[in-house]
């Protein structure tokens, strides 16, 4: 059995979907339809820059969307490649808003709009320069959990990547303090160029402001089960999923745990479908037994399509 997987913020590139896009219809109409739908040129953004463009959240996130949405629809409607066939779909943070808007949950322009307006509210939730986030690399969450407590640092475990990786939130004096900390107890860390504290309490104005846009939001029920990064489990109803993506802007990523469930449930086989590999890369740190695929050429779509399970 075998899950599709998206990913989030991180793997974003200046050139990332350059190739399809030139040589594919149905990938130039998809991004073409999103600089109409959002009234200025992602495309151009996504494919020529600035790098520093588009690494603004308000640009990342719907960039991510778009790459990683045109991938899975030209594997769909041009290959025949029915991806529908997994078991469960899932989303690393923003990733959750691509395997949503794959599984047929939500609609192409509304998952544009509304990451437009959820990148903008988290990059504007704490003032620039305020906050940050720290990857810290080579010990489980249970050692750096503990050291944050025993030493009251106000920093919160943002993102639960693998087993050897994870990824701290706070405001940077804080993010500082725990630095200086982890560097006398010999722990490699690596100060993350972000906009904000992701994934913690101090997104509370996000929070507010994405609760009243995923109100008027339409969510139908997908062709495909989620798996959800605030409680690592099985989701399908339309309103649970709206307060799951309200709770997903404060609450950590559990990815490990959702990697670790999925497996737990047969998957042996992880489809990572957007730019970069990144997903691919960390789930081999979870589980090196099981078989991944990072699709994001015509070469990785057809090394796909010559599977027999496909």
């Amino acid at each position: 059995m075998f899950s599709v997987i998206f990913p989030g913020q991180g793997s974003q590139i200046v050139g990332m979907g350059r190739d399809l896009y030139t040589k594919f219809d149905i990938v130039k109409r998809l991004f073409n339809q999103a600089d109409e739908t959002l009234n200025f040129s992602l495309s151009k953004i996504i494919l020529e820059g600035p790098k520093e463009e588009l690494n603004q959240t308000e640009n990342t996130q719907p960039a991510i969307f778009l790459v990683g949405y045109s991938i899975f629809s030209l594997i769909k409607n041009e290959f025949g490649i029915d991806l529908h066939k997994a078991k469960f779909f899932a989303g690393h943070s923003v990733g959750e808003y691509t395997a949503l808007a794959s599984s047929g949950a939500i609609s192409f322009k509304d998952t544009l709009k509304v990451l437009k307006v959820r990148g903008n509210a988290m990059q504007s939730s704490t003032p620039r320069g305020e906050g940050g986030m720290l990857a810290i690399l080579g010990k489980e969450i249970s050692l750096i959990e503990n050291l944050i407590k025993e030493k009251k640092h106000k920093c919160y475990i943002a993102n639960d990547n693998s087993s050897s990786q994870l990824v701290v939130s706070g405001k940077i004096n804080d993010i500082q303090n725990l630095q200086h900390d982890l560097k006398k107890d010999g722990i490699k860390n690596i100060l993350l160029p972000v906009s904000g504290p992701f994934h913690c309490e101090l997104m509370g104005k996000a929070t507010s402001i994405m609760e009243k846009e995923l109100g008027n939001l339409l969510i139908n029920e997908g062709k495909n089960t989620l798996i959800s990064n605030v409680t690592v489990e099985e989701v399908n109803d339309p309103n649970k999923i709206k307060d799951l993506l309200i709770k997903q802007i404060e609450s950590r990523v559990r990815w490990r745990e959702c990697v670790n469930y999925m497996i737990e449930k047969d998957v042996n086989q992880f489809i990572e479908i957007g730019p970069g590999r990144i997903l691919s890369s960390l789930i081999k740190r979870i589980n090196k037994n099981v078989k991944v695929d990072a699709i994001n050429s015509e070469e990785d779509i057809n090394i796909l399509k010559n599977n027999d399970k496909f």
